[in-house]
């Protein structure tokens, strides 16, 4: 063989190769991520005077949820919490606690905020944005929607350590609005320190009545409806691997915390999980599906054990079934959330004073959100 033909051979090798591999390089592939990021970081004042808060928190959350899930196009949504104020966090990080970390489980989020108490303590709103800034995982997208929601009824300037400008300079530089709400009257010194604070990286400021979430509370016609319908929607999640049995019996725990705090909450959170920003594709078979994995893809033994029965047609048949069964609730609960809006925009227009978190929270997603390319 001349040294011509040696190349050539060798050549050829490489090529083939790198054939033979290509299809599992493919396979490794990431799946692309559905719609644009939408980062959101929530936190809570847990300091003594602050039980009306973590209630109207717990009372809304999934009414919070649901304004960004109407946006356009779809987002890619992540929600953190942050609680500072407790004394029992220690003063070496500034009384402040990361509860959940930037996450798609939104199960997560409702179960720690469930877990939360209050007890007396300083209240430094400058520590607790700066270590949201530096501590979270934020999105690296320069189109993304980044926003920090802190909440709290003391001068949000106390911090020792941490100047007003230092947290919001650093805000501003990595992208991120920081929201503020005054549980309080507004006019006086210390929710004008608030509003300043808000208006350094662009947020928004609100004065709310922290207790006014039950106050709030609007019971819809079409509410009874929407819950009646989770029972069905819940049989369509098939949870799969080490994380299937936890995370289902999870979510129907966060079922349960909902329903506790009103017909209204329940209903809202049936919402979120009809909605994309309700994700499960890391446990639920049908929502990796629906992300794009397919069902022959999942292993034998991280199926459930009435699947690992079927074959491999039955197991896609059944998987198909219950996807199309979803889609169907989902496209119910959809046009019942529609009515469930309706009735509500017009109860709060003839309510006027109502100031409960999540209009105040609702009103600043929508304005952030459009300015950076999102429709409602």
């Amino acid at each position: 063989m001349n040294r011509a033909e040696s190349i050539f051979k060798r050549a050829l090798g490489a090529v083939v190769a790198f054939l033979l591999v290509l299809p599992s390089l493919a396979h490794a592939a990431p799946e692309p991520k559905p719609g644009r990021d939408v980062d959101i970081v929530i936190a809570l004042d847990v300091s003594g005077s602050m039980s009306g808060l973590i209630e109207s928190a717990k009372q809304r959350l999934w009414d919070i949820v649901n304004e960004m899930g109407r946006a356009k196009p779809q987002p890619n949504l992540r929600v953190a919490l942050f609680t500072y104020g407790n004394p029992a966090y220690g003063s070496d990080n500034g009384y402040v606690r990361l509860d959940a970390p930037l996450t798609h489980d939104l199960d997560k989020i409702n179960e720690k905020l469930f877990a939360l108490t209050t007890s007396g303590g300083d209240e430094y709103v400058s520590r607790v944005v700066t270590k949201a800034v530096e501590q979270l995982s934020w999105s690296e997208d320069p189109n993304a929607l980044k926003i920090v929601f802190v909440a709290g009824n003391e001068g949000a300037n106390q911090d020792p350590q941490i100047s007003v400008t230092s947290a919001t300079s650093l805000a501003s530089s990595n992208g991120i609005f920081v929201n503020t709400i005054f549980c309080g009257h507004v006019g006086g010194p210390i929710s004008l320190g608030w509003k300043d604070f808000a208006l350094k990286t662009d947020g928004t400021f609100a004065s709310i009545d922290q207790n006014a979430a039950m106050v709030a509370e609007i019971k819809t016609p079409v509410d009874d409806e929407i819950v009646a319908l989770n029972a069905e929607l819940n049989r369509t999640y098939v949870g799969y691997g080490q994380l299937g049995a936890r995370r289902k019996a999870n979510q129907a725990r966060q079922d349960s915390n909902a329903a506790r705090m009103s017909g209204s909450a329940a209903a809202s959170r049936v919402i979120t999980k009809s909605k994309s920003v309700y994700r499960s594709a890391d446990w639920d078979i049908v929502g990796a599906v629906r992300e794009g994995k397919k069902v022959e893809e999942f292993e034998e033994a991280q199926l459930p054990k009435e699947m690992k029965a079927m074959s491999k047609e039955q197991r896609k048949a059944h998987i198909e079934g219950l996807s199309k069964k979803r889609a169907e609730l989902n496209k119910r609960i959809s046009k019942l959330d529609r009515q469930r809006q309706e009735y509500i925009a017009k109860e709060r227009a003839a309510k006027k004073g109502d100031s409960g978190l999540d209009q105040a929270m609702k009103k600043s997603i929508r304005m952030q959100a459009e300015k950076r390319g999102f429709s409602f």
